[in-house]
């Protein structure tokens, strides 16, 4: 039998991630987060999924702590789009996967993981990234390690910027 060992997520299963209050609004303050933020906007920043479905799994997240959209105002919800748009343009060119999956979860029955502050997951998906581990194992193989990303990903978000 092969093992897997997959230390960092131990506090994610165990529930120890949780610090009690809104981990999106810790990390545009936590110094250790900053390696997972790969572009702070006006209105809304990206950042890595820390326990991603795939290499990649970006979040595009209001600075505001607001619940649904229907509280954004109308430059967080233009710059949100925005990202999500550099965040579709970034991984395709850094990462060519074949498709991509972008969503918004509000509420608990909906799937939501974080549940008081609206985000849009953007995962980008290859033909056959769904395999055995996944689906039997229960365990998610990644490739690449989060800083590692995040360095592919900064400068491309930069060049977006810039390009405004």
């Amino acid at each position: 039998m092969d093992h897997l060992w997959s230390p960092w997520r131990l506090a994610y299963i165990t529930g120890g991630a949780s610090t009690g209050g809104c981990v999106f609004c810790a990390a545009l303050s936590d110094a250790s987060a900053a390696d997972l933020i790969v572009h702070r906007g006006a209105a809304c920043f990206v950042i890595l999924n820390l326990f991603p479905y795939n290499n990649g799994h970006l979040m595009v997240i209001p600075n505001r702590h607001i619940a649904t959209l229907a509280s954004a105002t109308a430059d967080e919800l233009r710059e949100m789009m925005m990202l999500t748009r550099d965040a579709e343009v970034a991984l395709t060119e850094a990462y060519a996967p074949h498709g991509m999956n972008m969503g918004i979860n509000l509420g608990k029955p909906a799937g939501a993981g974080v549940l008081d502050h609206v985000h849009m997951h953007v995962v980008p998906r290859w033909n056959g990234d769904t395999n055995f581990m996944t689906v039997v194992g229960q365990t998610r193989v990644l490739p690449e390690e989060l800083p590692v990303t995040a360095g592919k990903l900064r400068p491309i978000f930069e060049r977006l910027a810039a390009r405004r």
